[in-house]
């Protein structure tokens, strides 16, 4: 039997602060003045509307800090979506996580404060492209990284997340999967077991632009400093961090390692929210932004909660079917 999360949530963060107080910290003072009623607004109307906000990591910190009640990757965002008695759902994050909490939460209402904000991932690869690849390769599994459209989900076998991806390939016992979209995670995975990875040539445009020659120079500017680095960048990249992990695993390594100089080789904002509950590790920040994430403001939040717009819907079939393959991954965990 599942635990139920109940509202009302995060009165107060971890040291006392109230998010109010806590996002006010994170501003410059003419950003709070324009912020300050945005974020009152949002938790009166999550309160009317029995409402909860989650946000990604790569959220700017007046969301981040400011609104949300769950912060995390997607991974841990999913899990959290099916346990909470909240009615309402407003995903901070792009078009494919707000589907993602749809699809295990069907009976709730999921908003999505700006159904453009999409992701390069998702968008290079349809349902029909799966369709065409399990005919190219008949009986070989398909694993499908979690930032896709519902439709590809629901046409592959098992999802994963940059967290779970190497125990969800292994759990599959096949010599030979398929692997889409990100190709540079699905090398990663590749260099990580003994199975023959087939990969779709898909990428992350934020993380595609960071090179092992950027690594290097960060090295020689900042003696001492140690790197980590997500696994949708490119293989280059990789072979120069000191840690590789998904962002999940990036936050504990610094947590749990405080290193005095670092560099996240991901999107930037994620370095500014975890640089506030680690003080004493200074951030080397290479700010390479997410368009598609920085669509998502705390004014579209709130007219979001005000208006109850853009709801997310999923074709019946098609959340069913991509519902089995997320579960999949789910019951496997990872981080």
């Amino acid at each position: 039997m599942s635990t139920r999360i109940k509202l009302p949530l995060r009165v107060t963060e971890a040291d006392g602060a109230t998010p109010l107080e806590r996002a006010k910290s994170t501003l410059p003072e003419i950003e709070w003045v324009a912020a300050a009623d945005d974020i009152a607004a949002i938790w009166r109307l999550k309160a009317e509307r029995n409402a909860i906000v989650l946000a990604h990591n790569y959220m700017t910190p007046d969301i981040y800090h400011g609104v949300a009640d769950f912060t995390g990757d997607s991974l841990g965002l999913a899990r959290l979506a099916e346990q909470t008695d909240a009615d309402v759902i407003v995903f901070a994050g792009v078009h494919f996580m707000a589907e993602t909490a749809k699809i295990t939460c069907p009976d709730k209402t999921v908003l999505i404060p700006d159904p453009l904000a999409g992701c390069s991932l998702a968008e290079s690869i349809t349902g029909a492209d799966v369709r065409l690849l399990r005919e190219r390769y008949p009986g070989v599994p398909v694993v499908a990284y979690v930032n896709t459209s519902a439709e590809v989900k629901a046409e592959v076998d098992i999802c994963c997340t940059s967290g779970n991806a190497v125990e969800v390939v292994e759990s599959l016992g096949s010599d030979r999967v398929i692997f889409l979209p990100d190709q540079y995670l699905g090398r990663w995975v590749a260099s990580q077991t003994g199975t023959e990875v087939i990969l779709w040539e898909g990428s992350c445009m934020v993380h595609d632009r960071f090179t092992g020659d950027d690594l290097r120079r960060y090295r020689a500017d900042t003696p001492g400093v140690e790197i980590i680095a997500h696994p949708e960048c490119p293989p280059d990249v990789l072979a120069e961090a000191d840690f590789v992990g998904s962002t999940a695993g990036m936050i504990g390594f610094v947590k749990d390692r405080r290193p005095d100089r670092v560099v996240m080789v991901t999107e930037c904002s994620m370095a500014d929210n975890v640089a506030l509950e680690v003080p004493g590790v200074e951030f080397v920040r290479p700010c390479n932004l997410c368009p598609h994430m920085k669509r998502i403001t705390l004014a579209k939040i709130r007219h979001s909660l005000e208006t109850m717009t853009t709801a997310v819907e999923i074709d019946v079939d098609v959340a069913e079917r991509a519902r089995l393959s997320v579960d999949r991954m789910l019951a496997i965990g990872g981080r």
